[in-house]
């Protein structure tokens, strides 16, 4: 029960943050967005209805769609994440920065609301609209969501295009660039670790020397060389970007000629990273469990 609170609080507040980003910087600088709440913000603009209204409205068939199809828990904070951006958009219609620069007040713009959206999704919530619609699609057709996603926001910048303007269109790009960069780091972790896989013919000693320096645990993956055939042991390692560089040593002092590859991890879960050990002393690298 906790676990299910905590996640509509983050709902709620996410819907609190993006409303602050989409009013404050976003309709105080005549900028727009993309999905159903950019055709809201241009029915603002044109009939000066309250965006919290038209939002709503037009989510209403859609969510009664979605109990059909999807279920109750999608549709229950869907429903929680559109109420959310309807009741904030309109309490903080007069929160407004007048940034004087559009490509400030985009950046901006992006940043908040892209982290109000980001805390929606980590939730396990959406601002419905949109997203409904191609879930929906996706499901009769096959088409991939982002794609989908994509054609709508599309659709919706050309419609500010015509009736507003092309400078406010390619500011309101800006804003949904970075918005969505500030979605895939708030829902993918804030910190970043890095995985290494290393090929090496002294892989037992390199591994014992991480297991004691460092204290991480290792993974032997199984390999086999392209050209010569042979089988190659394949080190794989996570460590936070800290680490790097010492791992980096460990290579490259008992094997100046070993082959490593360094790739980025978003978020890691497990033993070293969201958690600690029970025991201090790493265990054997035959028993070892992988560490993400």
């Amino acid at each position: 029960m906790w676990n299910v609170l905590r996640e509509y609080f983050i709902i709620i507040l996410g819907g609190l943050i993006y409303s602050v980003g989409l009013n404050a910087f976003l309709v105080a600088n005549h900028l727009a967005e993309g999905g159903f709440v950019g055709i809201s913000v241009l029915l603002l603009y044109r009939l000066h209805i309250a965006i919290g209204i038209s939002f709503l409205i037009m989510n209403l068939p859609l969510l009664w769609i979605a109990w059909r199809k999807f279920g109750h828990q999608f549709v229950i904070k869907t429903t929680l994440g559109v109420l959310s951006v309807s009741l904030f958009s309109w309490l903080t219609v007069h929160w407004q920065v007048d940034a004087h620069d559009k490509l400030l007040a985009a950046l901006y713009a992006g940043v908040i609301t892209g982290l109000g959206l980001g805390l929606i999704f980590r939730a396990g919530g959406t601002t419905g609209g949109a997203d409904i619609i191609a879930r929906l699609i996706r499901q009769a057709r096959g088409i991939a969501m982002g794609r989908l996603l994509f054609i709508i926001d599309v659709i919706v910048i050309g419609l500010v295009a015509l009736m507003i303007g092309y400078e406010t269109a390619m500011y309101s790009l800006v804003a949904l660039f970075v918005s969505s960069r500030v979605i895939d780091f708030v829902i993918e972790g804030m910190s970043r670790s890095k995985a290494l896989y290393i090929i090496s013919g002294s892989y037992q000693q390199i591994v014992q020397e991480i297991h004691n320096s460092l204290s991480r645990g290792t993974t032997i993956l199984s390999g086999q060389g392209g050209y010569t055939g042979q089988q190659r042991p394949v080190v794989y390692v996570v460590v936070s970007r800290e680490e790097v560089i010492r791992v980096q040593q460990i290579v490259a002092k008992l094997d100046p000629t070993a082959f490593v590859i360094v790739n980025d991890v978003h978020e890691v879960l497990g033993e070293g990273f969201t958690f600690d050990s029970n025991e201090n002393a790493v265990q054997p690298a035959e028993q070892q469990q992988p560490s993400p």
